[in-house]
């Protein structure tokens, strides 16, 4: 196996600094991917997929923490209706000029992948590829439900804790961040049905068939609107955190599009 270097970064902002990291094999090959976490994620909670990412790959992999999250700085507001397509003008972009990145890979999982949509729209000409990951493209009650379930069982005793543990005091900002935007009335419309004609770059969709927090209307939608040629992949088996559930499948999967 290749030998892998780990460099970690700090990303300087107008709103406070966010934590990035980087692996890279000696020889790297190509564009490099930049992660895009969910909801409740953070370069942590990547675990080692960053590494085998880069290893089955070749290719430098970047992931960081948005504001807010992680070991990034504490966001001074609330998230606001649009938070979804402003980060690739945010963090992104910040991540992107600091780190000397010009065409890139792009892979969101959960918002992130919608993120991940904004991205290679706002970015089109530089996007090489573009890969979603449980990607919700609009606002399903499916996805709804879910994020209702999962608010309760957060508010069972020393449940809070486990978002303590990568996410510090701002643990509390973080699910409130999630629950109180995706709930809110006006969200309801959302969609990313306005950015996905502007991606020109392949796309691929990877989506598991017993994902809690979004049907396969989410896929079909994806793959149907963007402009460039689009694969989608349902995982059988497989709930919302393909990467975790199953990483070699996932690995496999993003290294047969790359190529």
């Amino acid at each position: 196996m290749a030998e892998l270097q780990t460099h970690e970064h700090w990303i300087v902002t107008a709103q406070g600094r966010l934590y990035a990291q980087e692996w890279a094999v000696s020889q790297v090959q190509g564009a490099p991917i930049i992660l895009l976490h969910d909801s409740l994620g953070c370069v942590a909670l990547w675990r080692d997929f960053p590494a085998r990412l880069a290893q089955i790959t070749g290719r430098r992999v970047i992931a960081y923490d948005r504001l807010g999250f992680g070991r990034s700085d504490a966001h001074p507001g609330k998230l606001r209706l649009g938070f979804v397509e402003a980060e690739a003008l945010q963090g992104f972009a910040a991540v992107r000029e600091q780190l000397g990145v010009d065409t890139f890979i792009v892979f969101g999982h959960s918002v992130g992948g919608g993120m991940a949509v904004g991205c290679a729209a706002t970015f089109a000409s530089a996007c090489q590829g573009l890969i979603t990951e449980s990607a919700q493209a609009f606002a399903e009650a499916r996805t709804l439900q879910g994020i209702r379930e999962a608010d309760a069982q957060f508010a069972e005793p020393g449940q809070l804790e486990r978002l303590r543990r990568y996410h510090g005091d701002k643990a509390e900002w973080v699910l409130r961040a999630w629950v109180d935007n995706w709930l809110a009335d006006d969200f309801a419309d959302w969609s990313l049905d306005a950015l996905l004609p502007q991606v020109r770059c392949p796309l691929l969709s990877l989506h598991g068939d017993d994902d809690e927090f979004g049907s396969q209307a989410h896929p079909e939608r994806l793959v149907r609107l963007a402009s460039g040629p689009s694969l989608m992949q349902i995982l059988p088996g497989c709930g919302h955190v393909p990467h975790r559930e199953h990483p070699q499948q996932v690995l496999e999967r993003v290294k047969q599009f790359l190529n």
